[in-house]
């Protein structure tokens, strides 16, 4: 999670960084940044004695900034803004491209992402907003369009006019142009950014000012991506993972707020579900995400136990493979090899599949593990996350090959 408080006060800030994997530190903070930390989400603070606390990291990645520290969870691997982002995006678009979101990376997320998205709008605004047809409904005293018999009946028994009609309208405030403007002015909100990138954002935000302001809190309106408004691919993907995961407000006084929320488990699992679907495509069968099984006979409801794998493939209605993601590997502090196996184990039974693939952020080799008086293996297969975009779906494809190979050999047995 990324939360930022500052004040107009101009002051020197402490900067803290720990990796997410780190098991705490001990720093002297004010009761107030401890408060604000504990309530981001970012971190736990605890309270040790003479105004020292232990921090420790709870899963989460960003940055929080106060009057006086600006304290950063970074990703494991050392992972960059550029990582982050095409993990994010290619698990909410099938369709997402390796080049369709960008970042300028820096040591601060906050910089980085006004920047980028300042270089991405220049670019897609440097011929003049998109624009586009949008249907309209209104009630004239002439037909424009057509007339929408339905609502005429219904609003207007027996009455000519006014009449309820529907038209397409070439115009400027289209759902790409909404979301780019709801982006620019989220971001030009946030504290820390330089005032230069600031007046950026500004002037950008003014060259939508005939678009229509997106009310907090409502859902991103739709967009589809066509030849038309091509251009404005790369911004709109960051612009919706900055309005999907930041929020800016204004605090008490005069101090602003702002968060930018990332759980690296839950990116880590949706990414793999999507690339594996997605590669799985390839093969005969279907692929099914977060798929519940019973795993208990039970007389009542209130008795049965449920399982819920990350994927498993079908062919011909039945089970084939099931698989299984885990942000934290074998190497990271605190994960659990033994409790990951254990619920593959679990999978395998339950669905009646020989086979499960435990697939884990990081480095190293693949390795097959027989369970002992059993016909189930489990197979770990890392997937490293430093590596450039195009070589991790490399990966995640000869992950489906693999597995696939796997489901027509015991098909031969």
């Amino acid at each position: 999670m990324l939360a930022v408080r500052t004040s107009a006060k101009a002051s020197a800030v402490r900067h803290i960084v720990m990796d997410e994997l780190s098991g705490g530190i001990v720093d002297k903070l004010d009761p107030d940044t401890a408060a604000l930390l504990n309530s981001s989400g970012l971190a736990k603070a605890s309270p040790i004695g003479m105004g020292l606390y232990r921090i420790e990291p709870v899963g989460k990645v960003g940055s929080v900034r106060t009057p006086t520290v600006q304290f950063e969870v970074r990703p494991k691997d050392r992972l960059g803004l550029n990582r982050l982002l095409f993990l994010l995006s290619y698990a909410g678009d099938q369709g997402f491209r390796e080049d369709s979101v960008a970042a300028v990376e820096h040591k601060d997320l906050w910089s980085a992402l006004a920047e980028s998205l300042a270089q991405l709008s220049e670019r897609a605004l440097s011929r003049g907003p998109l624009q586009g047809y949008l249907t309209v409904d209104e009630s004239l005293r002439t037909v424009k369009g057509r007339i929408r018999i339905s609502d005429q009946i219904s609003r207007r028994p027996g009455m000519l006019v006014p009449l309820e009609v529907s038209y397409d309208e070439f115009t400027e405030d289209i759902a790409e142009n909404r979301i780019l403007r709801a982006a620019l002015e989220r971001m030009g909100k946030v504290p820390g950014v330089r005032q230069d990138v600031l007046s950026r954002l500004r002037q950008l935000k003014g060259k939508l000012d005939a678009v229509t302001r997106l009310q907090s809190g409502a859902p991103l309106p739709t967009w589809q991506a066509n030849r038309m408004n091509l251009r404005y691919h790369p911004v709109l993907r960051l612009a919706e993972l900055i309005l999907r995961n930041a929020s800016a407000e204004a605090g008490e006084g005069k101090q602003q707020t702002a968060s930018f929320v990332v759980d690296m488990s839950t990116v880590f699992e949706e990414f793999v579900g999507v690339a594996l679907r997605q590669a799985m495509r390839t093969h005969p069968g279907e692929m099914r995400l977060q798929y519940g099984a019973t795993l208990n006979e039970a007389v009542r409801d209130s008795d049965r136990l449920t399982v819920r794998p990350d994927a498993v493939h079908f062919l011909g209605g039945r089970p084939v493979v099931v698989y299984d993601s885990k942000y934290a590997s074998a190497t990271d502090s605190g994960a659990s090899l033994n409790a990951d196996h254990y619920q593959l184990l679990a999978y395998c039974t339950a669905l009646q599949v020989p086979t499960a693939w435990l697939v884990y952020a990081g480095k190293g080799e693949m390795k097959l593990r027989r369970i002992l008086n059993t016909d189930i293996d489990i197979v770990e297969y890392p997937l490293d996350l430093s590596r450039p975009p195009a070589e991790i779906l490399a990966a995640v494809t000869d992950l489906a090959q693999q597995s696939w190979g796997e489901v027509v050999r015991q098909a031969r047995l």
